[in-house]
């Protein structure tokens, strides 16, 4: 199990200290094997995240962005995480860092992430950073517990990088890409950001014993080096 949670004061404490130890994740990496891979999460709780991160001064040049999962949406849609990580992260500073997808021009959701597990190999193992969110029903990532593919993505043993994942329950896109909990577990940073009454007692939850299909975000908690940093 994860180490218990890093309060902050408030909010702007909150985002300060998630962007900071992105920031120096990111310069170990590059200053340790020359470049560097952060993974983020979409949703509109990382945005100020993402505002913060786009002023860092650090070689971004040498820094690969990719996401954590996304949505069966053509990349401009006002809904891709995507279209929000071009908007809102891919600007001022880091600009100049490079970016891989994951859903790409595929014609089906199997394609699109067959695509995107093939592009993510190129990239140097494990990821430095990688920054999660979850919902107030436990999941992460694309990881829902009515998840089509939920017991492959959360075998630790699993070979993809990148799956498809249907659930009736991830709101108007049912379709997702995500990556798998072998890439989260490897990774050497993993961020989870959290505010709001209904997340902090989801998140006690997911700290009792329990099935980790019963509420994904426990895998992450249980597997990754994880940092929960929440705010109030």
């Amino acid at each position: 199990m994860t180490a218990q949670p890093i309060r902050h004061a408030d909010s702007k404490a909150l985002h300060e200290a998630v962007v900071a130890r992105i920031g120096a994740a990111l310069r170990a990496g590059v200053a340790g094997r020359g470049q560097a891979v952060l993974a983020v999460s979409g949703g509109k709780s990382p945005v100020p995240i993402f505002e913060a991160l786009a002023a860092l001064e650090l070689p971004w040049d040498r820094v690969t962005v990719t996401l954590v999962d996304e949505r069966l949406l053509p990349t401009d849609h006002a809904d891709s995480n995507e279209a929000l990580v071009r908007r809102h992260l891919l600007q001022r500073e880091a600009a100049a860092a490079a970016f891989i997808g994951q859903r790409g021009d595929a014609a089906s959701l199997d394609a699109a992430a067959d695509a995107a597990d093939q592009a993510l190999a190129t990239l140097p193992q494990p990821f430095d950073v990688i920054v999660l969110g979850m919902g107030e029903d436990g999941h992460t990532a694309s990881w829902f517990p009515d998840g089509d593919r939920l017991g492959e993505a959360l075998d630790l043993d699993g070979k993809r990088l990148v799956l498809p994942m249907v659930a009736s329950s991830a709101a108007a896109v049912p379709e997702r890409l995500t990556l798998t909990l072998p890439v989260v577990a490897r990774a050497g940073l993993v961020l989870l950001p959290l505010e709001g009454a209904g997340k902090l007692r989801t998140l006690e939850r997911a700290m009792q014993p329990g099935p980790l299909t019963e509420m994904p975000i426990r895998a992450a908690l249980r597997h990754a080096h994880a940092e929960v940093h929440i705010a109030g």
